[in-house]
C-alpha cells in the first residue's frame, strides 16, 4: 500500500507536467493584476479548522494556509483580502478570477489538475474517519465498509470520489451546505464520515464525542497545494518561489507547529 501511495502521488506530478506543457508559457496576467491593484484576493474555505477556519463568534480567521495567505501578501508587499469559497465551488471561483489563488489545503486531484494549475506541494494527508466514541457500529477502520453502514463525505472534497470508487458494501452520503458532517453524524443519518488529518485532529481536540479512526495503513494519501487558474506560468512562478522561500527561512514549518501540523508537512 505504501507503494501505492507512492505511485499516486508520482501520477500526481506527471498529470502536472502535462498540464502545464498543454498550457504554454502566458503572459503573467494575474501577478500584472495584484500589482496593478496592490491587492492579492485569497480564496478559503472557512470551515476547514487548522487550515482557514472563521470562529463563528469572534468572526477571527486562524489556520496555516491563513498565515501563509498573509505571508503571500506581505512577501508581494500588497493588501491581502480573502475571498469565501469552498471546494464546490473552487475551480468556478478562479477561472472566474473571483480570486487569484486557492489557499485552503487544496488535494492535487487528478480531476482538478486537468482544470486548475498548482504551485509545489507543501503537506500531504491521508483520509480518516470520524465516529462517535459511543458509536457500537464503527470502532475500527475495518467496520467501516460493511452493509447498511452510512458514510459521509463533505461535498467536493477529495475524499467523496475516493471513497464512491473504494466502498463496495457500505453507502456513501454526500453532504452539502448548511448541513454539516458533524450534524449529520451526531443525528445518526451518517455512521461516520471521512475527512484528512488537520480536520480529524482539529476536531477530536475540541470536542468530548469525536472519535478519529485512522486506516491500519496509507489508504490514499495525497500532496496538498495552492490552487489558481490554468495557463499563467508566470504566476504559478511566483507561488513556487514563495513556498520555496517559506521552507528555506522556517516559517512553513513555524506556521505548520503552531497550528499542529508539523507531521504531515512536505519538505
Amino acid at each position: 500500500m505504501i507503494f501505492r501511495t507512492y505511485r499516486v502521488q508520482a501520477a500526481v506530478l506527471m498529470l502536472l507536467a502535462t498540464a502545464l506543457a498543454s498550457w504554454g508559457a502566458t503572459a503573467g496576467e494575474v501577478q500584472d493584476r495584484v500589482q496593478a491593484r496592490g491587492e492579492v484576493r485569497v480564496c478559503i474555505w472557512p470551515a476547514y479548522q487548522r487550515i482557514s477556519f472563521r470562529d463563528p463568534r469572534s468572526g477571527q480567521l486562524s489556520g496555516l494556509d491563513i498565515d501563509l495567505a498573509t505571508a503571500l501578501a506581505s512577501d508581494l508587499r500588497v493588501k491581502l483580502r480573502f475571498v469565501d469559497s469552498s471546494f464546490v465551488t473552487l475551480v468556478q471561483d478562479l477561472q472566474a478570477n473571483t480570486c487569484d489563488v486557492a489557499m485552503f489545503g487544496i488535494a492535487m486531484l487528478p480531476q482538478r489538475m486537468e482544470q486548475l494549475q498548482f504551485s509545489t506541494p507543501y503537506l500531504q494527508s491521508d483520509i480518516y474517519a470520524v465516529t462517535t466514541r459511543t458509536s457500537r457500529i464503527v470502532r475500527q477502520w475495518s467496520d467501516i465498509d460493511q452493509p447498511g453502514v452510512q458514510v459521509g463525505v463533505q461535498a467536493g472534497t477529495f475524499m467523496e470520489p475516493v471513497m464512491r470508487q473504494r466502498l463496495k458494501h457500505a453507502g456513501l452520503v454526500s453532504i452539502h451546505l448548511p448541513q454539516t458532517r458533524e450534524r449529520e453524524l451526531i443525528a445518526g443519518r451518517v455512521d461516520v464520515f471521512m475527512t484528512d488529518y488537520p480536520y480529524g485532529r482539529a476536531l477530536i481536540e475540541s470536542t468530548e464525542w469525536a472519535a478519529l479512526v485512522a486506516p491500519p495503513k496509507p489508504f490514499y494519501t495525497l500532496p496538498y497545494a495552492h490552487a489558481s487558474k490554468p495557463g499563467d506560468v508566470e504566476w504559478r512562478a511566483v507561488l513556487n518561489a514563495f513556498v520555496a522561500r517559506i521552507r528555506q527561512d522556517g516559517r512553513l514549518e513555524t506556521a505548520a507547529r503552531r497550528h499542529g501540523l508539523e507531521s504531515i508537512l512536505l519538505n
